[in-house]
């Protein structure tokens, strides 16, 4: 449900954790093929909430080389937060293991106890959007081969868009899971502003007469909408390019099974590389969900 803004600046890699060096954490070899011999490893790249590293190890009997990426988390809830990443990653790469890195494991880091860490394999990638058709392909086609284990709305751990959680509790209909969502977030907002007489009851309008009159309809008089496996946080910063195979990457997933059409709640923000032309190009290989003349309105529910 919370979009990171583009324009914010990663955090600087702390003094402390910036690493070059062939030595790797004992929990974290654990989850590197057996035997293999490090090559290297080097603090790369940057996070909004953790430092990222590059290990490369080479495969036992002289075998080739391979890379791993490696996130610690900084954050206070680095645990869920590693444990969420892991399990929406395994999820969409399930589905479309082209275009995500493979996880490889999470844990706790055993000589820095309270820090977690997120391994997968590591894919070199150019910081550049592909093509809106191959983008939304990719999106299309987990939207519509995923299936909710249970067949409803949710997922079956705490995720997250940015560093704010979603309480993904299990749901019959989606108005009831997104109604929950914009109470959570409305509330997290008051706790920080502080009372607002005009937000407060702005708020109570969205919650008990725009979401109903928006969200009910594609559920009642026999409509139903599919669970999709969302990617959670879809602004241009989480998506790349393969430079070895030239797909389309995604990363950095706060999954839950919703509506397909919240995916591209971003998109209509202008200072995000996505925008209009992405949502038509999406719905040349999707159905608009019915009643379709609804659609700008839930557009503009979804990028509230």
């Amino acid at each position: 449900m919370v979009q990171i803004d583009a324009e914010f600046e990663p955090a600087k890699i702390p003094e402390e954790e910036a690493y070059e060096g062939t030595e790797v954490d004992p929990h974290v070899l654990a989850l590197l093929p057996k035997n293999c011999k490090i090559v290297w490893v080097a603090t790369h790249g940057a996070s909004f909430w953790a430092v990222s590293y590059k290990i490369t190890v080479q495969l036992p009997h002289d075998g080739p080389e391979k890379s791993y990426f490696m996130k610690v988390f900084m954050h206070e809830r680095g645990r869920e937060m590693v444990e969420a990443e892991y399990e929406s990653t395994k999820a969409w790469h399930d589905i479309a293991p082209a275009n995500l890195a493979k996880p490889t494991g999470w844990g706790e880091l055993a000589n820095k106890p309270g820090k977690h860490f997120l391994l997968l394999e590591f894919r070199d990638m150019a910081d550049e959007m592909p093509s809106a058709s191959e983008f939304v392909a990719v999106l299309a086609t987990v939207h519509q081969k995923s299936v909710s284990p249970t067949g409803k709305f949710g997922f079956h751990v705490t995720t997250f868009g940015g560093d704010q959680p979603n309480d993904n509790r299990w749901c019959d209909t989606w108005e009831e899971w997104f109604t929950r969502a914009m109470r959570n977030t409305m509330e997290n907002e008051l706790k920080t502003q502080g009372p607002h007489e005009e937000l407060e009851e702005l708020s109570e309008k969205i919650l008990t007469k725009v979401i109903p009159r928006l969200l009910r309809p594609m559920e009642t008089n026999g409509r139903k909408i599919k669970p999709s496996l969302l990617h959670g946080d879809l602004w241009h910063g989480n998506v790349g390019i393969d430079n070895e195979t030239d797909e389309p990457i995604l990363y950095d997933c706060g999954s839950f099974y919703g509506h397909n059409e919240c995916d591209f709640s971003a998109w209509r923000a202008a200072r995000y590389r996505t925008n209009r032309a992405h949502v038509k190009a999406y719905f040349r290989v999707a159905e608009i969900t019915d009643p379709a003349e609804d659609f700008e309105d839930r557009y503009a529910l979804y990028a509230a």
